[in-house]
Order: structure tokens, then sequence, then C-alpha cells
């Protein structure tokens, strides 16, 4: 039984990351709005019984997508903050913040977590997903910072609530620009002169 019940638990493992997969990619390509659900499950190779023993409906999977992107890209961002954070943590945020902006460069980034997500989800969920992902780098990062005397010694959380949401405004702006590549080097200054700025006031 035991031997059993661990192969039903590999095969719906292997189940969910093949619905997730074809998901994305379909997602990434057209649209949320333009994917049915009998296109994802033809894609993933299973059934629609497959897909909702594993999700609620479209828009729980979207979800695991949305999760997914976000996961692979903070982890990307916290390996460059992780190299500088330690000796510069402010030039680390920016790192971190350019990393960021880089990363929804890529259409199929900002197809699902810039502009379907917000939508699909709605912008309080879809702020809680980034910020699940990303604030606690963001405090921590803050905090040392801090302690190195580079910055005041004041609240953390707002500091970073209110850096989070300059560097998701940021992203927005590029995702919606009709020039892609000048306005991200334009936001990318923009975000080096706040971090500067909370320097500039010790």
């Amino acid at each position: 039984m035991e031997n059993k019940g661990r192969t039903q638990t590999e095969r719906s493992e292997t189940s969910r990351a093949a619905l997730i997969a074809a998901a994305r990619t379909l997602f990434a390509e057209r649209g949320y709005a333009s994917v049915s659900t009998p296109e994802i499950v033809a894609a993933a190779g299973l059934t629609r019984g497959a897909l909702y023993h594993q999700f609620a409906d479209k828009t729980a999977l979207f979800q695991a997508v949305v999760e997914r992107v976000e996961g692979e890209v903070m982890r990307r961002v916290q390996h460059v903050v992780g190299e500088g954070g330690g000796r510069d943590p402010l030039a680390a945020l920016v790192s971190g913040a350019e990393a960021w902006l880089e990363a929804c460069a890529d259409p199929r980034v900002q197809r699902i977590v810039l502009i379907d997500a917000p939508a699909v989800l709605g912008w309080a969920h879809w702020r809680e997903i980034g910020h699940r992902y990303g604030l606690g780098l963001v405090v921590a990062t803050l905090r040392h910072a801090m302690d190195l005397g580079l910055i005041p010694d004041q609240p953390v959380a707002p500091l970073a609530h209110a850096l989070v949401g300059a560097i998701d405004e940021a992203a927005l702006y590029i995702a919606a620009a009709q020039e892609p590549g000048p306005a991200r080097a334009e936001m990318a200054a923009v975000l080096r002169r706040l971090v500067r700025a909370l320097a500039d006031s010790t």
C-alpha cells in the first residue's frame, strides 16, 4: 500500500506539472482569455478530469502559473541581491530592481504577470502574490542597510512597501510602453535615484 501511495502521489505531481507547463505556454502566447481548458489538457496530454482533479477551474490553474513565474523570477532577483547584499545592500537593491525589470522585459512574463494577472486574479490578489515572493527580500535588505548606517533607522515595513510599489509600477510602465527598451532605461535611472535618495537622507 505504501508503494502504491507514493506512485499515486508521483503521478498526481506529474499531471499537475504538465498542466502548469502547457497552460503557461498557451497563456504566454495568446493570453488568458483566448485559451480554453480543452486546449490546455490537449497540450498537456491529459483529460479534463485530470485538470479538475488538480485545479478548481481555469483561474486556479492560471494562479498556479503566475506563482510559478513569480517564483522563478524572484529566484533570479535573490541571486543578484545575494551576490552584493552583504557588502553594499543599497547597490544590491538597485541590482535587484534592475534584474526584476530585465525579467519583466520578457513578453511572456509581461503577458502572464503584468497584464493578465491583475485582471484575472484582481489587483489585491495580484499584489499579495508579488509581496509574498518579493517583499521579504526587500525588507531584509533595507534592514541590513539600516544596521550598517547607510540609511536612517525607521519603520522598515512601510518603506519596503513603498519601494516594492515603485518597482512594480516601473515594470507596468515598461509593459505598456510603445518602446520598451528606452522605457526600461528611463525607469532603471529613476529607481537608482530613489535608492540614492534613501542614502542622502542620512
